[in-house]
């Protein structure tokens, strides 16, 4: 199956560039109400890693008293990862992507020039495999309805 089913496209998707600071990531993903977002190459569209909000506390923390206005100075690559979402290229195979979905609440997705082209979410993976379970157990029951 085609991967690309489930992307969702990159204009779609929250980011924040490497470029920005410690603060437009936070209003950010405050916005958006979420945990973890893509880093991407303001100069190549490169996928750079993945911040999330453990890795902006503890930045925080470490910094002692941190002002909102100071944060304004700190680049987003001056925090800390734990660890970033591996991305994936368009042309994997079902079998890597969900093991890669299975640590990882989105999946990064490059195209060949290892460009940011979205991310698939676990939550889309379940899904449709909760739909395809759903399919294979109505055929098996002799009736068929597909959705």
């Amino acid at each position: 199956m085609n991967i690309l089913f489930f992307l969702t496209p990159k204009e779609e998707v929250a980011y924040i560039y490497d470029t920005d600071s410690l603060r437009q990531a936070l209003e950010k993903m405050e916005h958006h109400s979420f945990a973890a977002v893509p880093i991407i190459s303001r100069a190549d569209g490169h996928y750079v890693g993945t911040l999330t909000e453990g890795d902006l506390l503890w930045s925080i923390k470490d910094r002692g008293n941190l002002s909102l206005k100071l944060s304004e100075d700190i680049s987003i690559m001056e925090v800390r990862r734990k660890w970033d979402n591996e991305p994936v290229d368009v042309d994997v195979n079902m079998e890597d992507l969900l093991n890669k979905a299975m640590n990882q609440n989105f999946v990064p997705v490059i195209d060949d020039r290892k460009r940011f082209i979205g991310i698939i979410t676990r939550k889309d993976l379940i899904q449709y495999l909760c739909r395809k379970l759903v399919t294979v157990q109505l055929e098996a029951g002799g009736m068929s309805i597909r959705k």
